[in-house]
C-alpha cells in the first residue's frame, strides 16, 4: 500500500507566482489610470466644445461682451505704453538735465580737454563735451545778435565750459554729482536746473498713480461684467444643472463649462484689446511724428511689444477665469435639486 505525499510549493514557484500577481496588479492600475485620464481629458474637451458652441450661437451678445472687455483692458495698457514711450525720451531729458561747468578764465583748452576726459569716465556720466572760449563766443554772437558789439571788446569775457550729460535722471544722484563736479580744480561755477527735474519726476509719478488707480477700477469692472454674463448663462441652464446634480453630478462637473466660457471671453477680449492697441498707437503715431518734426526730433511711438501683448492675453484669460469662478461659486449653492 503506497501513500501519496503532498509536497508544498517550492520557494521558486511561490516567488514566481507573487511576481506575476504584482505585475498584473501594476498593469491593471496603469490601465485604470489611463482610462481615468482619458475620461478626464474627454470631459474637458466636451466642456470646451460645448462652451464654444454656445458662444458661437450667440454671436452678437458674445461680441459685445468681448468688446467691453477689450476696451477696459486697452485703456490702462495703452496709457502705460504711452508713458513708457515718453520715458524713451530719456536722451532728450538727459540733455535738458545737463550740468554746466564754467571754468576759470586762465584754464586753457588743454586743461579743459583733460578735465572733460576725466569727467567722461565717471560712472554716473553719460557724456561730457568741452566748449572752448572761442567757440562759446562764436555761438553767443550768432544767437544773441550782438556780434558787432562783442567784436569791439578787447578780450573774450566768456569762460570755457564743460556740458555734462548724466547717466540717469534722479534728483539725489544729480545733487551728489553736482557737488562732486563743482569741487574740481579750476571749476568756477556749476549750474543745474533741479526744479525742472522735480517737475518731471512729479509728472511721471502722477501718471503712474493714475494708471494704477484706473487699472484697479477697470479690473473690478471686468470682473463684474464677466460675472454678470456667466450668471445669465447659469440662469438659462438652471433646469439642466438641477437635473445634473440630481443624478449625481459633482460641483466640478457643473462648474467646468462656465469656467471655459470665462476663459474664452478673456481670450477673445485680450486679442481684441491687442488689436485695438496696435491700431490706436499706429493711428496716433502719425500726429506724434509730425509734432516731433516741428521740434527737430525724430521721436515716434513704438508699437505693442510682444511680451506686453502676451501679458495682456494672460491677464485677460485670468480675469475671465476668476470672474467666472466667482459667479459660479456664488450661484452654485442655490442650484440644488428641488
Amino acid at each position: 500500500m503506497s501513500s501519496a505525499r503532498v509536497t508544498p510549493d517550492q520557494p521558486g514557484e511561490r516567488v514566481g507566482a507573487t511576481t506575476k500577481n504584482q505585475v498584473q496588479a501594476t498593469l491593471s492600475d496603469t490601465r485604470g489610470f489611463r482610462n481615468q485620464l482619458r475620461a478626464w481629458l474627454e470631459n474637458h474637451r466636451a466642456s470646451c466644445v460645448d462652451s464654444t458652441s454656445r458662444l458661437v450661437r450667440q454671436p452678437l451678445g458674445s461680441f459685445f461682451t468681448c468688446l467691453v472687455m477689450a476696451v477696459a483692458l486697452s485703456l490702462p495698457m495703452g496709457l502705460a505704453l504711452l508713458l513708457e514711450n515718453v520715458s524713451q525720451l530719456g536722451g532728450s531729458w538727459q540733455r535738458a538735465a545737463q550740468i554746466s561747468l564754467f571754468l576759470e578764465l586762465d584754464a586753457g583748452d588743454t586743461y579743459g580737454e583733460l578735465l572733460r576726459d576725466k569727467i567722461a569716465e565717471h560712472e554716473h556720466v553719460a557724456e561730457a563735451q568741452w566748449i572752448s572760449r572761442e567757440q562759446a563766443l562764436t555761438e553767443f554772437q550768432e544767437q544773441s545778435g550782438l556780434g558787432e558789439a562783442l567784436r569791439e571788446l578787447p578780450d573774450n569775457p566768456l569762460p570755457g565750459s564743460i556740458l555734462v550729460t548724466p547717466e540717469v535722471i534722479d534728483k539725489d544722484a544729480l545733487v551728489a554729482l553736482l557737488d562732486e563736479l563743482k569741487n574740481m580744480p579750476k571749476v568756477q561755477q556749476a549750474q543745474l536746473d533741479l526744479m525742472w527735474i522735480e517737475r518731471l519726476a512729479a509728472i511721471l509719478q502722477m501718471g503712474e498713480q493714475f494708471i494704477f488707480g484706473l487699472s484697479v477700477l477697470l479690473i473690478a469692472a471686468l470682473l463684474l461684467v464677466v460675472g454678470n454674463t456667466i450668471r445669465l448663462h447659469i440662469e438659462n441652464r438652471r433646469t439642466e444643472i438641477e437635473v445634473i446634480k440630481l443624478v449625481g453630478g459633482t460641483d466640478g462637473y457643473v462648474r467646468r463649462p462656465f469656467l471655459y466660457m470665462g476663459v474664452l471671453y478673456g481670450l477673445v477680449g485680450g486679442v481684441m484689446a491687442w488689436l485695438l492697441l496696435a491700431y490706436g498707437l499706429n493711428w496716433l503715431n502719425d500726429s506724434v511724428v509730425q509734432l516731433a518734426q516741428l521740434y527737430g526730433s525724430e521721436f515716434s511711438l513704438s508699437g505693442v511689444p510682444i511680451e506686453d501683448g502676451f501679458s495682456l492675453l494672460l491677464g485677460a484669460v485670468l480675469l475671465g477665469y476668476i470672474g467666472a469662478w466667482l459667479a459660479v461659486a456664488r450661484h452654485l449653492r442655490e442650484l440644488s435639486p428641488r
